[in-house]
Protein backbone atom coordinates (compact mmCIF):
# COMPACT_ATOMS: atom_id res chain seq x y z
CA UNK A 1 0.00 0.00 0.00
CA UNK A 2 1.52 3.27 -0.98
CA UNK A 3 1.24 6.96 1.19
CA UNK A 4 2.05 10.12 -0.25
CA UNK A 5 3.21 12.95 2.47
CA UNK A 6 3.79 16.37 2.49
CA UNK A 7 4.11 19.44 4.55
CA UNK A 8 7.03 21.93 5.75
CA UNK A 9 8.40 24.82 6.44
CA UNK A 10 10.00 24.23 9.58
CA UNK A 11 11.18 21.05 11.20
CA UNK A 12 8.09 20.93 13.84
CA UNK A 13 5.60 20.36 10.74
CA UNK A 14 8.12 17.78 9.57
CA UNK A 15 9.44 15.78 12.17
CA UNK A 16 6.05 14.57 14.11
CA UNK A 17 4.59 13.46 10.09
CA UNK A 18 7.87 11.40 10.28
CA UNK A 19 7.11 9.96 13.67
CA UNK A 20 3.65 8.73 12.32
CA UNK A 21 4.99 7.47 9.02
CA UNK A 22 7.78 5.62 10.89
CA UNK A 23 4.92 3.39 13.77
CA UNK A 24 3.11 3.54 10.11
CA UNK A 25 5.89 1.22 8.59
CA UNK A 26 5.82 -0.17 12.28
CA UNK A 27 2.14 -1.72 11.89
CA UNK A 28 2.08 -5.04 11.94
CA UNK A 29 -0.54 -5.45 10.00
CA UNK A 30 -0.27 -2.04 8.22
CA UNK A 31 1.08 -3.49 4.96
CA UNK A 32 3.34 -0.33 4.04
CA UNK A 33 6.51 0.14 4.11
CA UNK A 34 9.25 2.01 4.15
CA UNK A 35 9.75 2.13 -0.27
CA UNK A 36 6.13 2.58 -0.66
CA UNK A 37 5.88 6.13 1.13
CA UNK A 38 7.07 9.63 -0.94
CA UNK A 39 7.67 12.79 0.61
CA UNK A 40 6.55 15.39 -1.77
CA UNK A 41 7.76 18.75 -1.33
CA UNK A 42 9.63 22.32 -1.78
CA UNK A 43 12.33 22.37 -4.08
CA UNK A 44 14.46 24.55 -1.50
CA UNK A 45 12.42 23.48 1.76
CA UNK A 46 13.70 22.60 5.01
CA UNK A 47 11.96 19.29 4.85
CA UNK A 48 14.18 18.21 2.00
CA UNK A 49 17.23 17.99 3.55
CA UNK A 50 15.15 16.43 6.94
CA UNK A 51 13.26 13.49 5.19
CA UNK A 52 16.14 12.48 2.91
CA UNK A 53 17.92 12.11 6.00
CA UNK A 54 15.20 9.96 7.22
CA UNK A 55 15.68 7.35 4.40
CA UNK A 56 12.82 8.24 2.77
CA UNK A 57 12.25 8.93 -0.79
CA UNK A 58 11.50 12.51 -1.92
CA UNK A 59 10.47 14.26 -5.02
CA UNK A 60 9.85 17.91 -6.12
CA UNK A 61 6.74 20.02 -6.96
CA UNK A 62 6.44 23.78 -7.84
CA UNK A 63 4.45 25.83 -4.91
CA UNK A 64 4.57 29.41 -3.60
CA UNK A 65 3.78 31.33 -0.18
CA UNK A 66 0.18 33.13 -0.26
CA UNK A 67 0.11 34.51 3.84
CA UNK A 68 2.02 37.72 3.64
CA UNK A 69 2.54 38.07 -0.09
CA UNK A 70 1.29 41.21 -1.88
CA UNK A 71 -0.75 41.18 -5.20
CA UNK A 72 2.34 40.36 -7.82
CA UNK A 73 3.90 37.89 -5.19
CA UNK A 74 0.36 36.26 -4.69
CA UNK A 75 -0.06 35.99 -8.51
CA UNK A 76 3.17 34.64 -9.07
CA UNK A 77 2.29 31.69 -6.11
CA UNK A 78 -0.90 31.12 -7.62
CA UNK A 79 1.07 30.29 -10.53
CA UNK A 80 3.61 28.28 -8.92
CA UNK A 81 1.06 26.05 -7.07
CA UNK A 82 -1.12 25.66 -9.88
CA UNK A 83 1.79 24.09 -12.11
CA UNK A 84 2.67 21.97 -8.53
CA UNK A 85 -0.77 20.79 -8.77
CA UNK A 86 -0.38 19.36 -12.24
CA UNK A 87 2.90 17.72 -11.30
CA UNK A 88 1.29 16.09 -8.03
CA UNK A 89 -1.60 14.53 -10.45
CA UNK A 90 1.39 13.09 -12.41
CA UNK A 91 3.04 12.01 -9.32
CA UNK A 92 -0.66 10.53 -8.58
CA UNK A 93 -1.17 8.77 -11.85
CA UNK A 94 2.41 7.18 -11.36
CA UNK A 95 2.53 6.05 -7.44
CA UNK A 96 -1.48 5.38 -7.00
CA UNK A 97 -1.24 6.14 -3.53
CA UNK A 98 -3.65 4.98 -0.85
CA UNK A 99 -3.98 8.24 1.21
CA UNK A 100 -1.79 11.44 1.70
CA UNK A 101 -0.59 12.66 4.74
CA UNK A 102 -0.59 16.45 4.87
CA UNK A 103 0.89 18.69 8.02
CA UNK A 104 -0.16 22.31 6.82
CA UNK A 105 2.37 24.76 4.83
CA UNK A 106 1.84 26.08 1.17
CA UNK A 107 4.39 23.05 0.59
CA UNK A 108 1.24 20.70 1.13
CA UNK A 109 -1.57 22.83 -1.14
CA UNK A 110 -0.17 21.18 -4.45
CA UNK A 111 -0.65 17.78 -3.39
CA UNK A 112 -3.43 18.00 -1.23
CA UNK A 113 -5.61 19.58 -4.50
CA UNK A 114 -4.11 17.07 -6.31
CA UNK A 115 -5.54 14.41 -4.51
CA UNK A 116 -8.83 15.64 -4.08
CA UNK A 117 -9.27 15.81 -8.18
CA UNK A 118 -7.91 12.48 -8.44
CA UNK A 119 -10.57 11.29 -5.56
CA UNK A 120 -7.64 10.18 -3.38
CA UNK A 121 -8.38 10.36 0.79
CA UNK A 122 -6.38 13.14 2.26
CA UNK A 123 -5.65 13.69 5.78
CA UNK A 124 -4.62 16.54 7.18
CA UNK A 125 -2.38 16.57 10.77
CA UNK A 126 -2.55 20.01 12.60
CA UNK A 127 0.82 20.35 15.15
CA UNK A 128 -0.37 23.87 16.27
CA UNK A 129 -2.85 25.19 18.56
CA UNK A 130 -4.39 26.85 15.89
CA UNK A 131 -4.50 25.91 12.40
CA UNK A 132 -2.68 28.11 9.69
CA UNK A 133 -4.27 29.51 6.16
CA UNK A 134 -3.57 26.59 4.46
CA UNK A 135 -4.71 23.72 6.44
CA UNK A 136 -7.91 26.13 7.04
CA UNK A 137 -8.36 26.06 3.13
CA UNK A 138 -7.32 21.84 3.03
CA UNK A 139 -9.43 20.89 5.64
CA UNK A 140 -12.37 21.53 3.57
CA UNK A 141 -11.52 18.79 0.66
CA UNK A 142 -9.40 16.71 3.27
CA UNK A 143 -11.27 13.16 4.60
CA UNK A 144 -9.88 13.75 8.51
CA UNK A 145 -7.97 16.19 10.40
CA UNK A 146 -5.96 14.94 13.02
CA UNK A 147 -5.20 17.39 15.59
CA UNK A 148 -2.87 17.38 18.81
CA UNK A 149 -4.91 18.86 21.05
CA UNK A 150 -8.80 19.18 21.88
CA UNK A 151 -8.92 22.62 21.58
CA UNK A 152 -7.69 22.17 17.91
CA UNK A 153 -10.64 19.74 17.02
CA UNK A 154 -13.33 22.89 17.49
CA UNK A 155 -12.30 24.33 13.75
CA UNK A 156 -12.75 21.17 11.66
CA UNK A 157 -16.06 19.43 13.10
CA UNK A 158 -16.73 15.94 12.46
CA UNK A 159 -13.52 15.76 10.67
CA UNK A 160 -11.56 15.93 13.35
CA UNK A 161 -9.24 13.39 15.82
CA UNK A 162 -7.31 14.35 18.80
CA UNK A 163 -4.31 12.11 18.55
CA UNK A 164 -1.59 14.50 20.71
CA UNK A 165 1.88 15.51 19.15
CA UNK A 166 4.04 12.55 17.79
CA UNK A 167 8.01 12.67 18.38
CA UNK A 168 10.76 10.45 17.83
CA UNK A 169 10.51 7.40 20.49
CA UNK A 170 14.42 7.92 20.68
CA UNK A 171 13.38 10.99 23.01
CA UNK A 172 11.12 8.58 24.88
CA UNK A 173 14.32 5.99 25.88
CA UNK A 174 17.10 8.89 26.11
CA UNK A 175 18.88 9.24 29.30
CA UNK A 176 20.02 12.14 30.85
CA UNK A 177 23.20 10.89 32.00
CA UNK A 178 23.98 9.21 28.98
CA UNK A 179 22.76 12.05 26.62
CA UNK A 180 25.55 14.31 28.23
CA UNK A 181 28.02 11.82 28.15
CA UNK A 182 27.32 11.17 24.24
CA UNK A 183 27.95 15.09 23.72
CA UNK A 184 31.13 15.13 25.99
CA UNK A 185 29.49 17.24 28.56
CA UNK A 186 31.43 17.30 31.75
CA UNK A 187 31.71 18.35 35.32
CA UNK A 188 28.53 18.71 37.18
CA UNK A 189 27.12 22.73 35.58
CA UNK A 190 23.68 22.72 34.02
CA UNK A 191 23.69 22.61 30.63
CA UNK A 192 21.22 25.24 28.67
CA UNK A 193 20.13 24.52 25.29
CA UNK A 194 19.15 27.83 23.27
CA UNK A 195 17.80 27.52 20.05
CA UNK A 196 15.41 29.59 17.43
CA UNK A 197 14.04 26.40 15.08
CA UNK A 198 15.37 24.92 11.52
CA UNK A 199 16.33 28.59 10.68
CA UNK A 200 17.31 30.26 14.07
CA UNK A 201 16.86 33.63 15.93
CA UNK A 202 18.52 36.55 15.94
CA UNK A 203 17.00 38.72 18.65
CA UNK A 204 17.64 35.46 21.08
CA UNK A 205 21.15 35.10 19.30
CA UNK A 206 22.35 38.65 20.05
CA UNK A 207 20.21 38.42 23.83
CA UNK A 208 22.45 36.04 24.59
CA UNK A 209 26.05 37.40 23.20
CA UNK A 210 24.94 40.51 25.50
CA UNK A 211 25.31 38.27 28.86
CA UNK A 212 27.21 35.02 27.72
CA UNK A 213 30.37 35.59 29.50
CA UNK A 214 28.50 35.91 32.95
CA UNK A 215 25.97 33.45 32.11
CA UNK A 216 29.43 30.77 31.57
CA UNK A 217 30.26 31.23 35.08
CA UNK A 218 27.16 28.98 36.35
CA UNK A 219 26.12 26.94 33.43
CA UNK A 220 27.55 25.45 30.43
CA UNK A 221 25.38 26.25 27.04
CA UNK A 222 24.77 24.62 23.82
CA UNK A 223 23.69 26.63 21.59
CA UNK A 224 22.52 26.18 17.90
CA UNK A 225 22.08 29.54 15.90
CA UNK A 226 20.80 28.86 12.52
CA UNK A 227 23.29 29.78 9.79
CA UNK A 228 22.97 33.22 9.78
CA UNK A 229 24.46 34.12 13.04
CA UNK A 230 26.86 30.98 13.43
CA UNK A 231 30.13 33.01 12.05
CA UNK A 232 29.39 35.58 15.10
CA UNK A 233 28.58 33.73 17.52
CA UNK A 234 31.82 31.44 16.75
CA UNK A 235 33.24 34.76 16.89
CA UNK A 236 31.72 36.10 20.11
CA UNK A 237 33.43 32.87 21.58
CA UNK A 238 36.74 33.60 20.29
CA UNK A 239 36.11 36.53 22.47
CA UNK A 240 35.68 34.60 25.70
CA UNK A 241 38.17 33.93 28.33
CA UNK A 242 40.12 30.80 27.86
CA UNK A 243 38.30 28.84 31.03
CA UNK A 244 35.14 30.32 29.71
CA UNK A 245 34.97 28.96 26.29
CA UNK A 246 34.45 24.95 27.04
CA UNK A 247 31.23 25.74 28.40
CA UNK A 248 30.26 27.29 25.51
CA UNK A 249 29.52 25.08 22.38
CA UNK A 250 27.84 26.31 19.01
CA UNK A 251 26.47 24.44 16.33
CA UNK A 252 24.38 26.21 13.14
CA UNK A 253 22.17 23.17 13.37
CA UNK A 254 21.94 19.82 15.24
CA UNK A 255 20.74 16.73 12.90
CA UNK A 256 21.35 13.25 14.98
CA UNK A 257 22.43 14.89 18.01
CA UNK A 258 19.37 16.87 18.57
CA UNK A 259 17.63 14.11 20.36
CA UNK A 260 20.98 13.82 22.62
CA UNK A 261 20.93 17.75 23.30
CA UNK A 262 17.28 17.48 24.33
CA UNK A 263 17.63 15.21 27.06
CA UNK A 264 21.31 16.65 28.77
CA UNK A 265 19.84 19.56 29.08
CA UNK A 266 18.62 21.20 32.14
CA UNK A 267 16.77 23.88 30.66
CA UNK A 268 15.84 25.25 27.08
CA UNK A 269 14.95 28.76 25.37
CA UNK A 270 13.76 28.40 22.37
CA UNK A 271 10.85 29.88 19.87
CA UNK A 272 7.38 28.12 20.61
CA UNK A 273 6.69 26.47 17.39
CA UNK A 274 4.79 23.22 17.13
CA UNK A 275 7.57 21.18 18.32
CA UNK A 276 7.59 22.48 21.63
CA UNK A 277 4.81 20.78 22.61
CA UNK A 278 5.97 17.31 22.11
CA UNK A 279 9.80 17.07 22.31
CA UNK A 280 10.24 19.28 25.63
CA UNK A 281 7.27 17.15 27.36
CA UNK A 282 8.80 13.90 25.86
CA UNK A 283 12.07 14.03 28.02
CA UNK A 284 10.53 16.47 30.98
CA UNK A 285 12.88 19.25 29.67
CA UNK A 286 12.01 23.13 30.97
CA UNK A 287 11.36 25.84 28.98
CA UNK A 288 11.88 29.60 28.55
CA UNK A 289 9.72 30.32 25.01
CA UNK A 290 9.85 33.67 23.11
CA UNK A 291 7.27 33.15 20.45
CA UNK A 292 8.33 34.52 16.90
CA UNK A 293 6.44 38.26 16.80
CA UNK A 294 6.35 37.68 12.89
CA UNK A 295 4.65 34.25 13.01
CA UNK A 296 0.66 34.74 13.74
CA UNK A 297 -1.14 34.05 16.95
CA UNK A 298 -0.27 30.03 17.08
CA UNK A 299 3.19 30.58 18.18
CA UNK A 300 1.77 32.33 21.58
CA UNK A 301 -1.17 29.60 21.87
CA UNK A 302 1.69 27.47 21.78
CA UNK A 303 3.28 29.03 24.48
CA UNK A 304 0.27 29.30 26.25
CA UNK A 305 -0.50 25.41 26.56
CA UNK A 306 2.71 24.31 27.95
CA UNK A 307 2.57 27.92 30.71
CA UNK A 308 -0.83 27.21 31.66
CA UNK A 309 0.43 23.71 32.55
CA UNK A 310 2.93 24.87 34.16
CA UNK A 311 6.04 23.32 32.17
CA UNK A 312 7.19 26.48 30.47
CA UNK A 313 7.93 30.82 31.16
CA UNK A 314 6.67 32.92 28.44
CA UNK A 315 9.01 36.21 27.64
CA UNK A 316 8.20 38.60 24.73
CA UNK A 317 10.82 38.95 22.15
CA UNK A 318 10.81 43.02 22.94
CA UNK A 319 11.85 41.93 26.09
CA UNK A 320 14.84 39.26 25.78
CA UNK A 321 17.86 42.08 26.01
CA UNK A 322 16.39 43.00 29.53
CA UNK A 323 14.43 39.79 30.76
CA UNK A 324 16.69 36.86 29.59
CA UNK A 325 19.77 36.60 31.38
CA UNK A 326 18.23 37.43 34.72
CA UNK A 327 15.37 34.45 33.75
CA UNK A 328 17.58 31.71 33.02
CA UNK A 329 19.64 32.58 36.20
CA UNK A 330 17.00 32.79 38.55
CA UNK A 331 15.86 29.47 37.49
CA UNK A 332 19.52 28.02 37.64
CA UNK A 333 19.24 29.05 41.32
CA UNK A 334 16.22 27.55 42.28
CA UNK A 335 16.51 23.97 41.26
CA UNK A 336 13.00 23.34 42.84
CA UNK A 337 11.69 25.31 40.50
CA UNK A 338 13.43 23.73 37.33
CA UNK A 339 12.23 20.52 39.19
CA UNK A 340 8.55 21.72 39.45
CA UNK A 341 8.43 22.34 35.82
CA UNK A 342 10.05 19.48 34.47
CA UNK A 343 7.64 17.37 36.06
CA UNK A 344 4.44 19.28 34.73
CA UNK A 345 6.70 19.11 31.12
CA UNK A 346 6.05 15.51 31.01
CA UNK A 347 3.00 15.45 32.17
CA UNK A 348 2.08 16.71 29.11
CA UNK A 349 3.87 14.20 27.10
CA UNK A 350 1.92 11.97 24.89
CA UNK A 351 4.61 8.55 23.81
CA UNK A 352 1.08 6.87 21.81
CA UNK A 353 0.45 9.71 19.69
CA UNK A 354 2.45 8.63 16.61
CA UNK A 355 0.73 5.14 17.01
CA UNK A 356 -2.41 7.04 16.71
CA UNK A 357 -1.61 8.85 13.56
CA UNK A 358 -0.75 5.88 11.70
CA UNK A 359 -3.66 4.02 12.84
CA UNK A 360 -6.02 6.91 11.85
CA UNK A 361 -3.61 7.36 8.60
CA UNK A 362 -4.32 3.77 7.85
CA UNK A 363 -7.90 3.67 8.66
CA UNK A 364 -8.32 6.62 5.99
CA UNK A 365 -6.65 4.76 3.09
CA UNK A 366 -8.56 1.73 3.74
CA UNK A 367 -11.58 4.00 3.25
CA UNK A 368 -12.74 4.00 7.19
CA UNK A 369 -12.53 5.28 10.89
CA UNK A 370 -10.03 4.30 13.16
CA UNK A 371 -11.51 3.18 16.57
Amino acid sequence: MKIMATGGGTGGHVYPALAALDSLVALPHGGVTREDICWVGSHDGVERGIVQRSGYSYQVVSTGPLRGANLFQALASLRLILRGTKQSLALLRRSRPAAVLATGGFVSVPLVLAAWLRRVPAMLYLPDMEPGLAVKMLARIATRVAVSFEPAAVYFGGKAVVTGYPVRQALFEADHAEARRQLGIEGDLPLVLVMGGSRGARSINMALQGGLASLLTRAQVLHVTGLLDYDAMLAARQALPPALRPRYRVHDYLHTEMVAALAAADLVVARSGAATLGEFPAVGLPAILIPYPHAGQHQWLNAAYLADAGAALVLADDRLGEELLPMIERLLDDPSALARLSAAARAKSMPQAAERIAAELLAVARGGRHG
